[in-house]
């Protein structure tokens, strides 16, 4: 059973599909972080941001999400957007992209 579902937004879906078709790790650890609480895959950032997490062939891949529990149903996962890590922080522009991107998803679903 999963925890939750992951919905990608444009920019996600643009950036896995730009990824190498043999790095399918990335898709495969968002699958296992749904059904599992592997931290290390899935984990928090800052504020409301998280990552999705997954290193191939010496890259690291970051996939930037936010939670999204107004469905009293279902709690969902929102991936905003992704890039490939070359230094050990997260940029700030990136978690400020991701931010931003949550802020008109909960605008307007209003």
């Amino acid at each position: 059973m999963k925890n939750f579902e992951t919905i990608f937004l444009e920019t996600a879906k643009e950036f896995i599909a730009s990824l190498d078709k043999k790095n399918a790790r990335n898709l495969y650890n968002i699958d296992l972080a749904e059904q599992t609480n592997v931290m290390k895959i899935f984990k928090k950032l800052q504020g409301e941001i998280w990552e999705f997490r997954s290193k191939y062939l010496g890259n690291q891949y970051r996939l930037l999400a936010f939670w999204d529990k107004s469905n009293s149903r279902n709690t969902f996962v929102i991936a905003t957007h992704g890039f490939i890590k070359k230094t050990s922080k997260v940029l700030k522009n990136e978690i400020q992209k991701a931010e931003k991107i949550r802020s008109e998803y909960f605008a307007s679903k209003r």
